[in-house]
C-alpha cells in the first residue's frame, strides 16, 4: 500500500511563489516516477510536471515551462514542485501522483499513475 502525503499550497498574489511537497509512504519503489497534476473546477485534470527518478528526466506542461521546477526532495520518495511567477490561471487543486517504475512513454498522462494524493489548493489572486 502506498500513501502520498502532500504539503504546501495556499494563497499568494500574482507574481509570487509557492512550493509543494509530496512524500510517498509505504511500499513505493525508490526508482519511481512522480508527478503533479492540477484540476480547475469544471475542467479536466491536466499535467503540470513529472520527474522520472529512474533517469532524472523531467517533463513540464507548456503552460508552466520556465516558471515551475520539479526536483527530488531530500527524503526518499519525495518530490518538490517550486512554482514561481504564479498567475491567476495557476489557481487549482494540485494532486501528487506516483508510479513505482519509469514514467512510460506518456510522462504527462494521468493514466500510468496508480497512486494519488488528496490534493492541495493553490490560489493566486
Amino acid at each position: 500500500h502506498v500513501q502520498l502525503v502532500e504539503s504546501g499550497g495556499g494563497s499568494v498574489q500574482a507574481g509570487g511563489s509557492l512550493t509543494l511537497s509530496c512524500t510517498g509512504i509505504g511500499s513505493l519503489n525508490s526508482k519511481n516516477c512522480m508527478a503533479w497534476f492540477r484540476t480547475v473546477l469544471g475542467k479536466e485534470r491536466e499535467a503540470v510536471a513529472t520527474i522520472d527518478n529512474t533517469n532524472g528526466n523531467t517533463y513540464y506542461a507548456d503552460s508552466v515551462k520556465g516558471r515551475f521546477t520539479i526536483v527530488p526532495g531530500d527524503a526518499e520518495n519525495t518530490v518538490i514542485l517550486r512554482m514561481n511567477d504564479l498567475k491567476v490561471e495557476d489557481t487549482a487543486v494540485y494532486d501528487c501522483a506516483a508510479r513505482g517504475s519509469w514514467c512510460t512513454y506518456e510522462p504527462l498522462s494521468a493514466r500510468p499513475f496508480p497512486y494519488w494524493g488528496h490534493g492541495t489548493q493553490v490560489t493566486v489572486s
